[in-house]
């Protein structure tokens, strides 16, 4: 064989190369977990729901679109949804900040983020994540060691959820080819009477081909650890042993991984409309859930979203996700899915963003109503950053 069929051998080989390689990824990463789900699970007790403040979502862009971002994101919020989108940032700089409530207005949700570039080809964030539920009434000293009803040793706590995340994604040589990689520090606080720290790793990837966007999370990679801890004065364990309530121990919770992957591809219908379609689903595997494809060993609940693009200007978006098999008081079965709407203004360098969306399904009030704003710098002239 001569040098130069060599040459073309190569040639034609390499782009199927690329393109398999990251299926082969994805494929590697979903064995994984069901090989460390059936080998550690025996060993080890794990929490079905643990860290669930950490799937809430965040930006009323990708709340608005049921969470059916992971392939197609591409800006700050990429730090929460898939880190590797963070390599496609076109600024040298970009914030996001969301704030949003429910649970009739008791719960407080808030999210802040920033990113910002190394080079043209990784790129830098840090992103907040806090839960709470403020001002809640200590009623364990109402009443004294006499007896007597003293409404002045009533004294007010916070339940909150801390995460804080640092995020690196990078260009590969592959062309179309990103990655990224989030350390996740987690802090719970039970007021002055407990709390837990927790360390967790995701892992992430995105790949362009064509008018196809592809993207995958493998969420909590190593398990992310809770150790928890309580410091209960003396006076409340007596009131807790009198009561007949079981005073909390010493424990940890371990959160195994759950892994995101999804397809996304855009239409240009003429010069200033643009439509994105993107299917996403999450494959957990920490023990049987009520999703619309479940079993011991996995789990996965799908979503969909639309988003309609003029002139980058206007955007109008929607979605549907959570698909649950329900079964009412008679034992008939049924089935219920959640959509959610949204709309977007992009002008120069503020993105201002709405969805209606539902943030927590025991809440009086379904439906929420969230804001959230991006903030871009304009990147600096000798940059060269990819398209």
């Amino acid at each position: 064989m001569s040098y130069n069929q060599k040459n073309n051998i190569v040639a034609l080989t390499k782009p199927l190369l690329n393109k398999n390689l990251i299926f082969v990824l994805f494929f590697t990463i979903f064995n994984f977990c069901n090989w460390f789900t059936s080998t550690s699970s025996a060993q080890l007790s794990f929490a079905t729901y643990s860290n669930e403040f950490l799937k809430i979502g965040v930006g009323a862009h990708a709340l608005g679109m049921s969470n059916a971002v992971v392939a197609s994101t591409s800006d700050v919020n990429s730090a929460y949804w898939n880190p590797a989108g963070l390599a496609q940032l076109k600024s040298n700089l970009e914030a996001s900040f969301m704030h949003s409530e429910y649970f009739g207005g008791i719960t407080k949700y808030d999210f802040g983020a920033i990113a910002s570039r190394i080079d043209s080809n990784s790129v830098f964030a840090f992103s907040l994540i806090r839960l709470g539920v403020d001002n809640i009434p200590n009623t364990t000293m109402l009443i004294d060691p006499s007896g007597n009803i003293n409404y002045d040793n009533i004294t007010q706590f916070s339940i909150a959820d801390y995460a804080f995340m640092f995020s690196y994604a990078r260009n590969t040589k592959i062309p179309g080819l990103r990655i990224g990689a989030n350390v996740k520090i987690v802090r719970r606080l039970i007021g002055d009477f407990g709390g837990a720290w927790g360390f967790g790793f995701d892992a992430a990837a995105q790949y362009d081909y064509k008018s196809w966007n592809f993207g995958a999370v493998l969420r909590d990679a190593t398990t992310t650890f809770n150790a928890w801890s309580y410091n209960l004065p003396a006076t409340m364990i007596a009131t807790f042993q009198q009561t007949g309530n079981v005073l909390p121990s010493n424990s940890y919770e371990v959160t195994l991984p759950s892994l995101l992957f999804g397809a996304s591809r855009s239409f240009k219908i003429n010069k200033n409309l643009n439509v994105r379609a993107e299917v996403d689903a999450m494959t957990t595997f920490d023990g049987e859930r009520n999703s619309l494809l479940s079993s011991q060993g996995f789990n996965i609940d799908p979503c969909i979203g639309l988003e309609f693009g003029y002139k980058n200007l206007l955007f109008f978006r929607m979605g549907a996700g959570n698909y649950q098999r329900l079964a009412d008081i008679n034992g008939t079965k049924y089935a219920t899915v959640e959509p959610s709407i949204g709309v977007g203004i992009h002008y120069r360098t503020i993105t201002l963003d709405y969805a209606l969306a539902n943030m927590g399904d025991q809440s009086s009030v379904l439906y929420s109503n969230v804001f959230s704003l991006k903030l871009a710098f304009v990147k600096h002239p000798h940059l060269t950053i990819p398209n």
